[in-house]
């Protein structure tokens, strides 16, 4: 389980994860060493599992992003993991439950060019496409407090 501290570094971290150990430390009230070894802890027990970075595919010419559903066509589950795998422009892919196996995110920077990926899976897997228009929620981390989550949940289900 996660203290206030633990809770409190982390909501500092996701929100800039270049913040440097003097800075984290004067914001939670503790010294650098305590906050490194409270981090190292965090990462051992994974919790933490990685400081990154997010790029703007529209800065690198990627004009479009699309959610594909991937039904590999039976006994081609493992050659259509394969393929997502080494295909670049798939930035991220989860494996489902339901009708299709995967769901995962393509960048692209053309029409043409999704044509030409989905093309590489076609004789493999039945795909099904939506062009993202916008993302109101961009990804981030599950509420890092439990009790706070419930409560916001009732509320909602309350209105």
């Amino acid at each position: 389980m996660l203290d206030d501290l633990d809770r409190n570094l982390l909501e500092i971290l996701v929100k800039d994860a270049r913040t440097s150990l003097k800075d984290l430390a004067a914001q939670v009230g503790l010294s650098s060493p305590s906050v490194s070894e409270r981090l190292r802890r965090l990462e051992e027990r994974g919790v933490i599992r990685a400081f990154t970075v997010e790029i703007d595919p529209l800065a690198l010419g990627y004009t479009l992003q699309a959610i594909v559903r991937i039904r590999p066509l039976p006994g081609k589950l493992h050659i259509v993991q394969k393929l997502i795998e080494e295909i670049p422009e798939f930035g991220e892919c989860d494996k489902v439950t339901g009708d299709d196996c995967f769901v995962a995110r393509l960048f692209v920077r053309s029409i043409g060019d999704l044509d030409g990926i989905l093309d590489r899976i076609a004789d493999k897997a039945e795909t099904s496409t939506a062009i993202i228009k916008a993302q109101p929620i961009r990804r981030r981390p599950p509420p890092l407090d439990a009790t706070a989550s419930r409560e916001r949940a009732k509320v909602l289900q309350a209105s």
